[in-house]
């Protein structure tokens, strides 16, 4: 399944909610354009919606954490909502829980940002 991504504004915040899988290809590069859209047009709170994401690869993982270096080079914040519990495990792995900020659902993320 290719990757869908829908955007909008709750709350002063950018939501991305992303439906299909990040992997090595388009996939990744679309997500890439799209947050990288967003902030060169200002955006500066940014939830990624992962409920709907069912798999993840390296490629995509890769694009998560330069997408996050890239925010906070701008003084940005991305953060991740509804993660798999693969996903979450996959974090934990590879110690980059620590550098994500990852809620439970979107509503707490978009929260976290009051």
């Amino acid at each position: 399944m290719a990757l869908k991504l829908t955007t909008r504004n709750l709350d002063g915040v950018t939501v991305v909610e992303a439906n299909g899988r990040i992997i090595l290809g388009q996939e990744t590069n679309d997500l890439r354009e799209s947050l990288k859209g967003l902030l060169a047009n200002g955006a500066t709170k940014i939830v990624i919606n992962l409920a709907n994401v069912d798999f993840i690869d390296s490629s995509g993982l890769g694009a998560l954490v330069g997408l996050y270096s890239t925010a906070n080079s701008r003084g940005a914040n991305i953060r991740l909502a509804a993660i798999t519990k693969r996903f979450h495990e996959l974090l934990m792995i590879t110690k980059l829980l620590t550098v994500f900020d990852v809620y439970d659902d979107e509503a707490a993320a978009v929260a976290s940002f009051r």
